[in-house]
């Protein structure tokens, strides 16, 4: 998008993901992949992403030290107690230090107007060569993160998060497939489910999926109602605000994975793809899964 991307290939990307994962759901053959990540695997991913969270969070409040330092204390002092969520107390700080940031933005908001607009459908705006550009460029390269982050790893952390509602990676493919198809649809960008995301908002007080709704809900009216004032409309959260978030995110993902236990050889597994995952998501499941295999064989010693 930054680098001035056709509209065309990002929903032929869109596209293509959606169909992709509608046949690894409906096909099962998503099953025998998740098969192939062990759990030193996922929880290896789990930690690399976890602690790649941390250190961009870290990275964002650099901006603002002293905000952001006031912001994780703040923070911290939040999650010792229940009465007041600690989301909206952080946000709330966060729109304050907004103001406090850009003196100017007060008078910028007050211009803002309500403005109603609906999105315009892609249907027979994507032609064949931005279909196949995206897919090449865009969706492939995207598969294999996905499939760390967004279906094995977010699927265990759900169940290991809540156990009485657990998923399969097949619903979670299916729903993967759903929300690109309907965001393609409506001129969006390609999507899936995060093991950061829901590591966010679990740490921050969500416990269903109601906090989604209402998040949700408000996302979809900016969009219908303030389209043209978006960009304004996100000063109200500075960058240290946001990383803080990150910060406690990362952390909390991370720190699913204390059930590895003590057997070496689980946690040699889960810290090799740890360090892979902080290049690269699709490497490190890859990497994992070989050392996981040689491993267990005993065609090798740690």
């Amino acid at each position: 998008i930054a680098g001035r991307v056709p509209a065309e290939q990002i929903w032929g990307a869109g596209l293509f993901t959606a169909f992709f994962w509608f046949i690894l759901g409906t096909t099962g053959a998503i099953n025998w992949v998740a098969k192939l990540a062990t759990k030193p695997v996922v929880r290896g991913i789990m930690l690399g992403l976890g602690l790649s969270f941390v250190w961009q969070g870290v990275g964002m409040m650099k901006s603002a030290p002293v905000i952001a330092a006031v912001a994780v204390i703040w923070t911290l002092l939040l999650f010792a107690q229940e009465r007041i969520p600690a989301m909206l107390a952080l946000l709330a700080f966060g729109i304050a230090a907004a103001f406090i940031l850009n003196p100017a933005l007060a008078g910028e908001l007050a211009k803002t107007s309500i403005h109603f607009k609906l999105p315009y459908v892609t249907v027979g705006r994507i032609d064949r060569e931005s279909f196949l550009l995206g897919t090449a460029i865009f969706a492939i390269p995207q598969i294999p993160l996905t499939l760390g982050n967004a279906i094995i790893a977010v699927t265990a952390e759900n169940n290991e998060l809540f156990p009485n509602r657990k998923v399969s990676e097949r619903k979670v493919c299916l729903t993967t497939g759903a929300m690109n198809l309907g965001s393609t649809i409506f001129g969006g960008v390609p999507q899936c489910h995060g093991a950061g995301g829901m590591a966010g908002h679990v740490k921050f007080g969500a416990r269903t999926g109601g906090a989604l709704v209402i998040l949700g809900a408000i996302v979809t009216a900016v969009a219908l109602f303030f389209s043209e004032s978006v960009t304004l409309i996100f000063n109200l959260f500075p960058e240290p605000i946001l990383g803080v978030i990150l910060f406690y995110a990362g952390a909390e993902l991370a720190s699913i994975v204390k059930d590895i236990g003590a057997d070496r050889r689980d946690v040699y597994v889960m810290v090799v793809t740890a360090g892979a995952a902080l290049f690269n998501m699709g490497v490190a499941f890859v990497i994992g899964i070989f050392f996981s295999y040689f491993i267990t064989k005993g065609w090798t010693r740690v």
